[in-house]
């Protein structure tokens, strides 16, 4: 019986990695403007669409893509393909996002003075810069909505934009990583708090 079955599961497996690089191979294909502006576009794939990631899943990806090392599209598609197909669904997962930038980039690589001079590319581009600022607005905009209402989420995200908008008027060099581990560090602190009290009053 186990034998009969294993083509079915081997099947199984095969379009589950099959439907992970297509859904990332068409978000690689038609985002522009980087991870930012990707996040938008993936949520409404993979948590309202296909229902792999909860809200709040997303945004612990998010937070993890962020705080690793390398663009944050790629990795949030390996996160995601892992999630759902181990090391080889990581691995579709992955290969789709990354494939056609690479293809686009290396054919723009052949003719690249040319590309850069022509009109039409440089009033497309104009516009494309707006969309992905409004894209990256969207996402920012969805994940504050989907917050945990706690008071230290909300302190957390107040000081963050203020420091942002510091750093931005005062031209000051702080790396947005840094801010990151800041709030990293307060959750594991306030978490470490909050279990203590919890131990204290048994």
């Amino acid at each position: 019986m186990e034998n009969e079955n294993l083509p079915i599961i081997e099947k199984s497996f095969l379009r589950q990695l099959l439907e992970l690089f297509l859904v990332f191979l068409k978000l690689g294909a038609f985002t522009f403007g980087g991870g930012y502006a990707m996040i938008s576009l993936l949520r409404e794939t993979v948590v309202e669409h296909k229902k792999w990631l909860s809200d709040d899943e997303m945004l612990e990806v998010i937070g993890i893509a962020e705080s690793t090392p390398g663009p944050i599209a790629i990795n949030m598609a390996t996160y995601i393909g892992y999630k759902r197909g181990k090391i080889f669904g990581s691995l579709v997962a992955t290969l789709g996002v990354v494939l056609p930038s690479l293809i686009i980039i290396f054919i723009i690589s052949l003719f690249f003075e040319q590309f850069l001079q022509n009109a039409y590319v440089k009033f497309a581009f104009s516009g494309i810069k707006i969309a992905v600022a409004l894209l990256i607005i969207n996402a920012g905009l969805d994940m504050i909505k989907k917050l945990e209402r706690k008071a230290l989420a909300i302190i957390v995200l107040l000081v963050v934009i203020i420091f942002m908008f510091m750093i931005e008027i005062f031209q000051i060099n702080f790396s947005s990583i840094y801010l990151i581990l800041i709030g990293g560090f307060i959750g594991i602190v306030a978490n470490v708090v909050k279990i203590t009290k919890k131990e204290d009053k048994k």
